[in-house]
């Protein structure tokens, strides 16, 4: 990922004029308990179809008559482009009956049944909120090794493995421990500040690359009427998609790794308390739009593109998920957090960006090289544009822009990931331990002090419980970066 610059003690003033307040309130979250139920399961009984015959074009060696069972989640980029894709799985296997395609929101709900009874689908976008915990798949060895897919040849460029076509990044998010793959992230994402070039424009301002210009500005809208920000309230671990770069902006990327190895006190890190103590001054001088901490993540996004708000920390799906109430003049952007102070060890532009939408093809799938194949499918430049133009999204193929004509999202996100440059930042906490980063971090612990229901030391003290508890918690796989 490249080093981070380090810089003098100048401006330390922001961390110093920062102050806390309010009293700690708690909330009560369903458990995710039934996940390793789900995970863990050996019954079922054996009858996956005879893998058929390798060759240049079948180089997974699918069985051509055999049926494909994929279940997709049907969230910010719909299901139309696995659609698409499955159509070319249907001309290249003829005699195999139509993909079986099934689109859903209840992902753990509707295949949660079917891990128990040994029965899963080929393939799953494992995404949204009912996503089936990563962590705990990969530990209880329910997961497919996707090495094969990773080392076929590509369907554009034979001479080319599939693992050479991807965007930086993507394959070692699949990776958990060692050199296997478990997960082919499809979608590429940049997380961040997202606004709409209109409203600032309307305001005669800029993106503000410094915490002190964000605060101004924020206050300047205040007077128009116009909340700074807003957030998914119910759903407070999309806070951390602008949050976490801040944390690794002010205080380097390895304070992240900290968090993610679970490594004790790293949460009491001065970088953490510094962004966390910024998050909560926009709670403090009511710069977040009100009513934000009982929205949804569409409610909160329909008031920002309705003008309510100016910045609101999202995925680069936000796009394709708000498109119903944006407004042809919104110009949509992203940018990287604003700097805290001139003490920041990396430099503005540091943003966090790496695959998206999580792919899986079970252990105990019937046809699990039909699931790989369906993979390949989807890696093809033809699909990946396809994807694009559906979704207003990058894919994990490295490529697939070219004679597209972008939105301004989609290009701010280039640009974006232009300016970072080596500066971008990858947390492993919400593919890594899903409850933890969800539930507890994001819900109990962020969710509360943005709604002043607990200052950041408190939330910092109980964020810390929390992540010490999931250490020492011998039931589940432990990672740590390589």
């Amino acid at each position: 990922m490249g080093s981070t610059s380090g810089h003098t003690n100048e401006g330390l003033g922001r961390r110093d004029v920062i102050k806390r307040s309010a009293a700690l309130g708690l909330i009560t979250v369903p458990t995710m308990s039934f996940l390793s139920a789900c995970a863990s399961s050996d019954s079922g009984t054996d009858d996956s179809v005879k893998k058929g015959k390798t060759s240049a074009k079948n180089p997974l060696g699918v069985n051509e008559t055999a049926a494909l069972d994929v279940v997709i989640f049907d969230g910010g980029f719909g299901q139309q482009y696995a659609i698409d894709a499955e159509k070319k799985y249907n001309e290249a296997f003829p005699k195999a009956p139509k993909v079986k395609h099934t689109a859903t929101q209840k992902i753990q709900s509707q295949l949660q049944p079917r891990f128990n009874g040994g029965t899963p689908p080929d393939l799953i976008d494992n995404s949204g909120a009912e996503q089936m915990d990563m962590g705990v798949l990969v530990g209880k060895k329910q997961l497919l090794d996707l090495t094969p897919l990773m080392d076929a040849p590509s369907i554009d460029d034979p001479s080319k493995k599939v693992r050479d076509t991807l965007r930086p990044g993507v394959l070692e998010m699949g990776q958990f421990d060692g050199d296997p793959v478990w997960i082919m992230y499809y979608a590429y994402t940049v997380y961040g500040v997202w606004y709409s070039q209109t409203a600032l424009d309307n305001l005669d301002a800029q993106y503000p690359e410094t915490w002190d210009d964000m605060l101004a500005l924020c206050e300047k809208a205040k007077k128009k009427g116009i909340a700074g920000w807003t957030y998914a309230g119910k759903y407070p671990y999309y806070l951390p998609f602008s949050l976490y770069p801040f944390i690794a902006k002010i205080g380097g990327r390895e304070v992240l790794d900290k968090i993610d190895n679970l490594e004790p006190n790293a949460w009491k890190d001065p970088a953490v308390k510094a962004a966390f103590e910024a998050y909560y001054e926009l709670y403090k001088k009511g710069y977040i739009l009100k009513g934000t901490p009982g929205m949804t993540h569409i409610q909160s996004q329909t008031a920002w593109t309705k003008g309510k708000a100016l910045f609101i920390p999202n995925g680069s799906w936000v796009e394709n998920e708000a498109a119903p109430t944006t407004p042809k003049d919104f110009k949509m952007m992203v940018a990287a957090p604003s700097s805290l102070d001139a003490s920041d060890k990396m430099p503005f532009g540091t943003i966090w960006a790496s695959g998206g939408e999580p792919f899986v093809v079970p252990a105990k799938a019937k046809n699990p090289e039909g699931g790989m194949e369906q993979l390949r499918i989807m890696l093809s430049e033809e699909s990946s544009k396809n994807f694009t133009k559906q979704v207003k999204s990058l894919s994990a193929f490295n490529g697939g822009t070219d004679g597209l004509t972008l939105s301004t999202a989609m290009q701010s996100g280039v640009d974006a990931l232009k300016k970072a440059g080596d500066n971008v930042v990858n947390p492993r906490l919400q593919d890594w331990y899903v409850k933890l980063q969800k539930e507890q971090i994001g819900v109990a612990g962020i969710g509360e002090m943005m709604a002043g229901r607990a200052t950041p030391a408190e939330a910092i003290q109980k964020i810390q419980a929390f992540a010490d508890a999931a250490a020492k918690d011998q039931s589940i796989k432990h990672y740590k970066h390589q």
